[in-house]
Protein backbone atom coordinates (compact mmCIF):
# COMPACT_ATOMS: atom_id res chain seq x y z
CA UNK A 1 0.00 0.00 0.00
CA UNK A 2 1.36 3.24 -1.04
CA UNK A 3 1.55 5.79 1.83
CA UNK A 4 0.48 9.40 0.95
CA UNK A 5 2.16 11.08 3.52
CA UNK A 6 5.62 10.24 5.30
CA UNK A 7 6.07 10.55 9.08
CA UNK A 8 8.16 13.69 9.81
CA UNK A 9 7.45 14.73 13.82
CA UNK A 10 5.03 15.80 15.73
CA UNK A 11 4.72 19.29 17.36
CA UNK A 12 2.20 20.70 20.13
CA UNK A 13 0.61 17.24 19.77
CA UNK A 14 0.39 17.66 15.88
CA UNK A 15 1.97 15.38 13.87
CA UNK A 16 3.50 17.27 11.01
CA UNK A 17 3.85 15.63 7.45
CA UNK A 18 6.26 15.57 5.02
CA UNK A 19 4.50 14.55 1.70
CA UNK A 20 6.02 12.31 -1.04
CA UNK A 21 4.96 14.66 -3.84
CA UNK A 22 3.95 18.03 -4.35
CA UNK A 23 3.44 19.37 -7.81
CA UNK A 24 2.42 23.18 -8.46
CA UNK A 25 1.30 23.76 -11.76
CA UNK A 26 1.83 27.16 -12.58
CA UNK A 27 1.73 30.45 -15.25
CA UNK A 28 4.26 32.88 -15.38
CA UNK A 29 3.73 36.32 -13.90
CA UNK A 30 0.69 35.12 -12.17
CA UNK A 31 0.43 37.14 -8.86
CA UNK A 32 -1.53 33.80 -7.45
CA UNK A 33 1.18 31.20 -8.62
CA UNK A 34 4.04 33.89 -6.78
CA UNK A 35 1.91 33.47 -3.76
CA UNK A 36 2.05 29.94 -3.59
CA UNK A 37 5.54 29.38 -4.10
CA UNK A 38 6.54 31.53 -1.54
CA UNK A 39 4.21 29.93 0.73
CA UNK A 40 5.37 26.64 -0.02
CA UNK A 41 9.21 27.86 0.31
CA UNK A 42 8.24 29.61 3.46
CA UNK A 43 7.39 26.43 5.35
CA UNK A 44 10.31 24.33 3.45
CA UNK A 45 8.49 22.29 1.66
CA UNK A 46 9.80 20.64 -1.34
CA UNK A 47 7.97 20.87 -4.69
CA UNK A 48 8.12 20.78 -8.31
CA UNK A 49 7.14 24.19 -10.05
CA UNK A 50 5.55 23.00 -13.50
CA UNK A 51 5.11 25.96 -15.57
CA UNK A 52 1.78 25.23 -18.40
CA UNK A 53 2.49 28.42 -20.28
CA UNK A 54 5.62 26.39 -21.59
CA UNK A 55 4.47 23.01 -21.59
CA UNK A 56 1.48 21.67 -23.39
CA UNK A 57 1.09 18.60 -21.83
CA UNK A 58 1.14 20.46 -18.29
CA UNK A 59 -1.46 22.44 -19.57
CA UNK A 60 -3.83 19.43 -20.78
CA UNK A 61 -2.75 17.44 -17.43
CA UNK A 62 -3.96 20.62 -15.65
CA UNK A 63 -7.21 20.95 -17.16
CA UNK A 64 -7.53 17.12 -16.99
CA UNK A 65 -7.00 16.78 -13.15
CA UNK A 66 -9.37 19.92 -12.66
CA UNK A 67 -12.14 20.54 -15.49
CA UNK A 68 -10.52 24.42 -15.39
CA UNK A 69 -7.64 26.23 -17.17
CA UNK A 70 -6.69 28.26 -14.12
CA UNK A 71 -3.45 28.26 -11.91
CA UNK A 72 -2.65 27.75 -9.42
CA UNK A 73 -3.37 24.05 -8.92
CA UNK A 74 -1.25 22.34 -6.52
CA UNK A 75 -1.13 17.96 -6.50
CA UNK A 76 0.00 16.54 -2.92
CA UNK A 77 0.53 12.80 -4.05
CA UNK A 78 -3.09 12.74 -5.60
CA UNK A 79 -4.93 15.09 -3.45
CA UNK A 80 -5.93 18.43 -5.98
CA UNK A 81 -6.48 21.67 -5.13
CA UNK A 82 -7.29 24.32 -7.75
CA UNK A 83 -7.40 28.09 -8.34
CA UNK A 84 -6.40 29.21 -4.93
CA UNK A 85 -4.86 31.59 -2.76
CA UNK A 86 -2.43 31.18 0.23
CA UNK A 87 -5.80 30.99 2.88
CA UNK A 88 -7.26 28.26 0.85
CA UNK A 89 -4.40 26.29 0.44
CA UNK A 90 -3.22 26.67 4.10
CA UNK A 91 -6.54 24.97 5.12
CA UNK A 92 -5.99 22.45 2.48
CA UNK A 93 -2.56 22.04 3.92
CA UNK A 94 -4.17 21.28 7.74
CA UNK A 95 -6.95 19.14 6.04
CA UNK A 96 -4.22 16.51 4.65
CA UNK A 97 -2.56 16.73 7.87
CA UNK A 98 -5.73 16.31 9.81
CA UNK A 99 -6.49 13.00 7.41
CA UNK A 100 -2.64 12.20 8.13
CA UNK A 101 -2.87 11.90 11.76
CA UNK A 102 -6.25 10.30 11.90
CA UNK A 103 -5.69 7.51 9.60
CA UNK A 104 -1.81 7.44 11.20
CA UNK A 105 -0.76 6.64 7.61
CA UNK A 106 2.90 6.99 9.09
Amino acid sequence: MRRAFEFSSVVRDRVIVKPKQVRLFIKPYCGWCYRAEHWLKERGIAYETIDVIADEDAYAEMIELTNQDLAPVIDVDGKILADFGPEQLARFWNRLEEQHAATGDR
